[in-house]
């Protein structure tokens, strides 16, 4: 019987698929975009016609989380046993694009039909998060 230890992978690696550099990457474009949206919420989204001030709490709170996690896959992205996870960083990517893409589709273009995917993008960034734990 093999005993596990410090250098023992959780869940298989190896992915072609993901690559530190494509974890660096998809966290560098979750913070340049939430920077964006946080700029564009706190200046010219106030002006615009039809927003509620629920609509820019909410348009903040997708601006925050594409923020920490694009920070996170930063990390992620140096850290020798999870960058090539086969699970955790593209959960965490998947997750925060589509929790914050959706969130913010929904306050500028009302695409109601979004609704209902948002917690899919947060279920799917915990799923990863929770992978690091295991």
């Amino acid at each position: 019987m093999v005993f596990p230890n410090s250098s023992t992978p959780l869940l298989p690696r190896g992915s072609a698929f993901v690559t530190p550099s494509l974890l660096w990457k998809s966290g560098a474009i979750l913070v340049t975009t939430g920077m964006i949206a946080g700029a564009f919420g706190s200046h010219a989204l106030k002006r615009r016609p039809g927003i509620t001030p629920e609509g820019l709490s909410a348009f903040g709170t997708a601006s925050h989380y594409a923020i920490f996690n694009g920070l996170a896959l930063f990390v992620l992205s140096m850290h020798p046993r999870f960058s090539t996870h086969k699970f955790a960083g593209p959960a965490i990517a998947g997750g925060g694009f589509v929790f914050s893409g959706s969130i913010i589709a929904l306050v500028l273009w009302k695409l109601k039909f979004l609704g209902p995917i948002t917690p899919l993008g947060g279920i799917a960034m915990i799923a990863g998060y929770i992978t690091l734990v295991l």
